[in-house]
């Protein structure tokens, strides 16, 4: 690993989270190094100063040649079922920290059980779903439950997201085909598979969302936080009108409508927690759901690079950084982070 001016490896560079990665990186000063399967796509979507390696997902040497030189690898590129194993056993043998952005409960599960030991071994982390699905739930729970009284396990988390359109990407779609494994949810502090219920409650979001009504969908936050957490009942659940708009192959993907390439997608996720006979509520709004990973991300690689970094082994984003002071981090213009007023360590 190259220690005096650290490399950041973006694998799948030219889709479209990879490339508000790539963006997102430059923009904090950061040394990116953009890893794709197409030298043509590449050159089409790269800035000309960013250097740019073509590696394949089921040659582990090339990958681990286009890692050289790097202290961080970001995999961007799904269906991660498919790319997280060769791409986070290739970063470790580079000698590299691997971070993804999975929404995807399997591969986040495979990561945390698979790739503990050699993270460990390496001396780096492993870290799954540090995105808008998987890792803002994990940071809003965990910042929330440091604040309990008697520090005891936590009765229940509640994940509320609600999105004005969800404009699928190529990607997604791709995921959705290649993931059919059963979504998971905590029952009695374990993973269990989801029994859906015809009586979820509408949900009072911030406008312009409103009220908006809901089913049970949960993402990769399910597994991030039973994987660290002590919790007896963690549920998720989705606007329906979003996953209607994703299970209609007529919805077209997002296009840009700002000078960022964001699209107008508005989002709320809310996280609701109970513990020690207290509720506490915590949440984020913003704009565009694949844009908003890529401040997530770059702000955690910034930890990692930090000097007397020590951490190690497959950790959910919670553990690996500091999640109240990545919140305040996060918090701004592109993202507002809020709370109800019972959870004081979050005010701004």
């Amino acid at each position: 690993m190259n220690t005096s001016n650290p490399s950041i490896a973006v694998v799948g560079a030219t889709g479209h989270t990879g490339q508000f990665v790539v963006q997102e990186a430059l923009r904090r000063g950061l040394s990116v190094v953009a890893v794709g399967r197409s030298a043509a796509r590449l050159e089409e979507t790269m800035p000309p100063a960013v250097p740019r390696r073509v590696a394949e997902f089921g040659d582990p040497a090339s990958l681990e040649q286009a890692f050289a030189g790097c202290a961080v690898v970001i995999n961007c590129a799904g269906p991660f079922l498919d790319t997280a194993a060769p791409v986070a056993q290739a970063a470790l043998r580079a000698g590299c920290h691997y971070i993804d952005v999975t929404a995807e409960q399997p591969s986040a599960q495979a990561s945390f059980v698979e790739l503990d030991a050699p993270a460990r071994a390496a001396g780096r982390v492993v870290i799954p779903a540090a995105a808008f699905y998987g890792g803002l739930a994990d940071l809003l729970s965990s910042a929330l439950a440091t604040q309990g009284g008697t520090g005891g396990g936590i009765d229940e988390i509640t994940v509320a997201i609600a999105l004005d359109h969800w404009w699928p990407t190529e990607g997604t779609r791709k995921t959705g085909e290649r993931n059919k494994a059963p979504r998971m949810v905590v029952k009695d502090g374990r993973l269990a598979p989801l029994v859906p219920s015809a009586e979820v409650p509408d949900w009072a979001f911030s406008a312009p969302l409103g009220r908006q009504a809901m089913l049970e969908m949960p993402f990769s936050e399910v597994i991030t936080l039973a994987h660290h957490l002590k919790v007896g009942e963690v549920r998720s659940l989705l606007n329906r009108s979003a996953l209607a708009d994703i299970r209609d192959a007529s919805t077209p993907p997002p296009t840009a409508a700002d000078e960022r390439g964001r699209s107008a997608q508005r989002f709320e996720l809310v996280v609701r927690l109970v513990q020690d006979g207290m509720t506490r509520t915590a949440g984020v709004r913003g704009q565009d759901i694949y844009a908003v990973t890529a401040p997530i991300v770059t702000e955690v690689v910034q930890r990692l690079l930090a000097p007397g970094y020590h951490r190690s082994g497959a950790l959910a984003v919670a553990e690996a950084v500091d999640p109240v002071d990545l919140l305040r981090s996060l918090h701004g213009p592109a993202l507002e982070v809020f709370e109800d007023g019972t959870a004081p360590a979050l005010r701004f």
